[in-house]
């Protein structure tokens, strides 16, 4: 149980010398709290031997009152130093928690992992800020306060030392075994809470689908079966730890009655004065309270150890790699010649099996390649590994003659704008969601890029215009809306290069005139990557190519391409008939 006490401390980082610090405070207090104990039975011994005066009673009242006020003293002290050390750490924790994220490559979040992060930030983190951080001073305390209770005992008489340090030896026996069985519930209980937690999310997330398609009864049941699962688990681990929280108790009640036992063998013997009965009965009911808080406290921290385990596992993902120092030429006054973007030899895959087979196209400045093909065939990846969301697994991608990841992402970012199917809107205001795109931007600008995205008038018309707080995900919008005010900030931003994944593809015709429109204020003099499902709106494109199983099966212009009567040509003709 120490390791889970060190990797406590281990995660406090620059608060470790508080915690170290409060170590001291603890046993300070640990030892107040016994002082009223033995100054009572010092005093209630001279009251019997006859020694007592006035000012010996006087003293001893003024060092009783003393010891309660100085273990509260040290008490607020331990406090102060661990107690709100603990959440000091773990604001710093989710900080760089939310930092650790941002450099996660994109299909971190695609595998399942977001019921473990939900549960790391909203169950795991509280538990240990909330429960575990304070408990380490009381474990001082109470050890501190068990070696008092034994060491009283050995002054008193040495057969009642070695019988108080058997029952304490028997604590530990019958606490560690406890443990060990809460440790290995505890693992599980928490394996569950994430299953759990994904479960929820997944529900949530989809129940506009579950409802349309009438399967409210199935995922139901799989949110009901989740449920049950995580309530029986729960149980078991009660029903796991009750046998040996009922030892602890036992161990403590049999303990307590030997010890009794002991001392009213011996003082009927003769072998103890009747003062160290006295003292031997104003000790005995808090003779192993200490030992039994100990191991009661040291089973919570068993649910610490599997939350460390998850926190610990989600800090271990691996990051992209960012030690890029380059930053990218500017296109104005970047070679003409070469190309603004360009693919060599790029071959990636999400597992073992590749996605993307030696793909290779250049992009020249100012001008729109398209992506087009079947589902699957992999164009919305070669997008993203633009973007870095994932780095590839051979071959490279230059921007500006610059392979991308000896830029920083950060420098990476600036020059890339994303405009994607589905949009997402943070609940804040609407100003606030367009200036994202460069957060130094005034208001006016902010304004001019609403008005460019055709979005200014609806905006205007809302109750608070551009001060009006939207829903989270943009809730309150319409899909055409929330497509607009997304243009917007890639406006605003003004990134030479616009990956665009044919954002008219999914929304109403009322809305489709106007965010083309937008579109094409957005892409003016920019160079384009689009992901063209309505091959209409790509017919004037400088380059279309075709992307088919993770390779580039046609390459040209509409024309060329539809005179080769390929897959190209094949697909114009589906979609116009």
């Amino acid at each position: 149980m120490l390791g889970i006490l060190h990797r406590l401390i281990g995660i406090t980082g620059e608060y470790k010398t508080r915690i170290r610090l409060s170590y001291l405070t603890s046993f300070i207090k640990g030892i107040m709290m016994k002082a009223p104990l033995v100054l009572s039975f010092i005093m209630i011994s001279m009251f019997m031997l006859g020694r007592m005066d006035r000012t010996k009673c006087l003293y001893l009242g003024i060092a009783i009152v003393a010891s309660v006020i100085i273990e509260a003293v040290f008490e607020h002290i331990t406090n102060v130093l661990q107690s709100a050390t603990g959440y000091m750490v773990f604001a710093d924790m989710r900080m760089r928690l939310g930092d650790h994220l941002r450099k996660l490559p994109m299909g971190y979040f695609t595998e399942g992992n977001m019921g473990k992060i939900s549960a790391v930030l909203s169950t795991d983190m509280v538990f240990i800020e909330e429960n575990c951080m304070g408990v380490l001073s009381e474990l001082v305390t109470f050890i501190v306060s068990q070696g008092l209770m034994v060491l009283m005992m050995f002054v008193m008489d040495i057969r009642l030392g070695l019988l108080a340090t058997l029952v304490t030896a028997a604590f530990i026996v019958v606490g560690n075994l406890m443990l060990k069985t809460t440790l290995r519930h505890s693992m599980i209980k928490q394996e569950d809470a994430e299953s759990l937690t994904e479960e929820v999310l997944d529900f949530a997330e989809g129940i506009g689908i579950i409802k349309s398609f009438n399967m409210l009864g199935d995922r139901s049941k799989r949110l009901t079966d989740e449920f049950e699962k995580s309530c029986k688990e729960s149980i078991d681990f009660e029903i796991a730890y009750s046998p040996w929280a009922r030892a602890l108790y036992l161990t403590f009640g049999i303990g307590t009655s030997l010890m009794l036992a002991l001392a009213g063998l011996l003082f009927g013997k003769g072998m103890i004065p009747d003062t160290y009965m006295v003292g031997m009965a104003l000790f005995l009911f808090d003779m192993f309270v200490a030992i039994k808080s100990y191991y009661s406290q040291m089973a919570r921290l068993t649910v610490t150890s599997a939350s460390l385990d998850r926190i610990e596992e989600v800090f271990e993902a691996e990051e992209l790699r960012d030690e890029g120092k380059k930053s990218l030429p500017d296109m104005s006054t970047a070679d003409s010649v070469m190309p603004a973007i360009e693919y060599e030899n790029v071959s990636f895959g999400y597992t073992d099996t590749d996605v993307l087979k030696d793909v290779s196209f250049k992009v020249n400045a100012g001008e729109m390649t398209a992506l087009v093909g079947p589902s699957g065939g992999g164009k919305s990846t070669i997008a993203s590994l633009l973007a870095r969301f994932w780095d590839v697994g051979s071959g490279r991608i230059l921007v500006n003659g610059e392979d991308i990841r000896n830029v920083s992402l950060g420098k990476l970012m600036d020059s890339i704008s994303m405009v994607f199917q589905r949009v997402y809107l943070f609940q804040d205001t609407i100003y606030n969601n367009i200036s994202i795109g460069r957060p130094d931007a005034g208001r006016e600008e902010v304004e001019e890029a609403a008005k460019k995205a055709r979005c200014y008038e609806f905006i205007m018309q809302l109750p608070n215009g551009f001060d009006t707080v939207i829903g989270e995900g943009g809730a309150s919008l319409s899909g055409g809306e929330k497509q607009r005010i997304s243009i917007a900030r890639c406006i605003l931003k003004d990134s030479p290069i616009v990956i665009l994944d044919e954002a008219t593809a999914s929304v109403d015709a009322d809305n489709e005139r106007a965010i083309q429109e937008a579109i094409s204020e957005l892409c003016r003099d920019k160079t384009l990557l689009v992901i063209a499902h309505r091959l209409k709106t790509i017919q004037d494109a400088d380059q279309i190519l075709v992307v088919s199983d993770g390779q580039i099966i046609e390459r040209g212009d509409h024309e060329g391409l539809c005179a080769q009567n390929g897959a190209y040509a094949h697909m114009v003709k589906l979609q116009a008939s």
